[in-house]
């Protein structure tokens, strides 16, 4: 008997044990090559040999980088959009997970299906970490190159190279702003086709986006502090925020944005989202914004919440306001 009600207490505890690893992510980056035509999924490299900055990270100030052979290579996963609903607008996808991780289901994947069943092609950008050694810049020229691919290939993808929009959510949101802020011309005497292409995007979009991510202040998530840049490092910290700030950089030239935080967000604080709001405004960008009164942090699409499940819909109207939900014939031709 005692066997047995040792049995009772113990299944339960192992099976909710188990739960975890069922719904856990098997891995934390995109390997190039893993393609799936069958769903419509393809993983492509950024670059085609070492990508720049490889296992130099932050221009030497972070430690020796330790990672699995794909932390190293950054990479795009490509969502074909639903068959007979192309329009010839593209999705730039980036995950957060405070430069530890990519939360590449809740902030990847589930985002890549909602604009795929809207006609987008979608892609997923896995790239590299802090965590890994690879401290700020190197995740920037991830975003840009990946923006660049994406543009630089429009033909081959059936989308027009003008109706490019990048969201990101969390650390993908802090990434996303900066990709919106400090885009690059492109460099037209390239050998290298991508190297050509502009790498400003068309369309910014923020999911409770941490833009306050490099601050001495730790009262909300520091990079600084998880990182290690701190006390006798402070230094350092100052510098990666005179330089990766985002509202540091908004001009006219940054795209329109939409924004989407909530207020009592625990983790990314609200008032830096508003900052960069006002600095939109103030450089004349048009922009939208919404805040909710309640609501954690990493709600993704709104996890089922009664009221954050709206946001979707913000957006969406804000894109077909955009003109990005009219079919592009010439750049979809026959593939709608």
């Amino acid at each position: 008997m005692k066997q047995f009600l040792a049995f009772l207490i113990a299944a339960p505890i192992l099976a909710l044990a188990a739960i975890p690893a069922a719904h856990a992510q098997t891995a934390n980056c995109a390997t190039a090559g893993t393609d799936n035509p069958f769903l419509g999924i393809q993983t492509i490299r950024l670059w085609p040999g070492t990508p720049p900055g490889d296992k130099t990270p932050g221009a030497g100030t972070s430690p020796a980088t330790k990672s699995e052979p794909c932390s190293d290579t950054p990479a795009l996963t490509v969502f074909g959009p639903r068959q007979g609903a192309a329009n010839g607008s593209a999705v730039i996808i980036f995950p957060g997970g405070a430069y530890i991780h990519l939360a590449g289901d809740l902030e990847g994947r589930e985002i890549a299906d909602w604009f795929t069943a809207r006609g987008f092609r979608a892609f997923v950008l896995s790239y590299r970490l802090s965590s890994n050694g690879y401290l700020l810049p190197v995740p920037l020229l991830d975003a840009r190159r990946a923006i660049q691919t994406v543009r630089a290939r429009a033909t081959d993808y059936h989308i027009s190279p003008n109706r490019i929009v990048v969201i990101g959510f969390s650390a993908g949101g802090h990434l996303a702003a900066l990709a919106g802020t400090q885009f690059v011309a492109g460099s037209p005497d390239s050998e290298d086709p991508i190297d050509r292409a502009s790498s400003r995007l068309d369309y910014l979009v923020l999911g409770y986006p941490w833009l306050d991510a490099i601050t001495r202040d730790t009262t909300y998530l520091s990079y600084c502090k998880i990182f290690n840049l701190l006390d006798d490092k402070i230094d350092q910290c100052d510098q990666l925020r005179a330089k990766y700030d985002p509202v540091l950089f908004v001009t006219k030239d940054t795209p329109p944005t939409f924004i989407y935080h909530t207020f009592n967000d625990k983790t990314a604080a609200v008032e830096p989202s508003i900052e960069f709001y006002q600095a939109l405004v103030k450089a004349g960008v048009p922009s939208e914004m919404h805040i909710f009164a309640d609501g954690k942090h990493g709600s993704g699409l709104g996890k089922g919440d009664p009221a954050l499940d709206q946001w979707p819909s913000l957006l969406e109207n804000w894109l077909r306001a955009q003109g990005l939900f009219t079919v592009d014939k010439a750049a979809v031709g026959d593939k709608q």
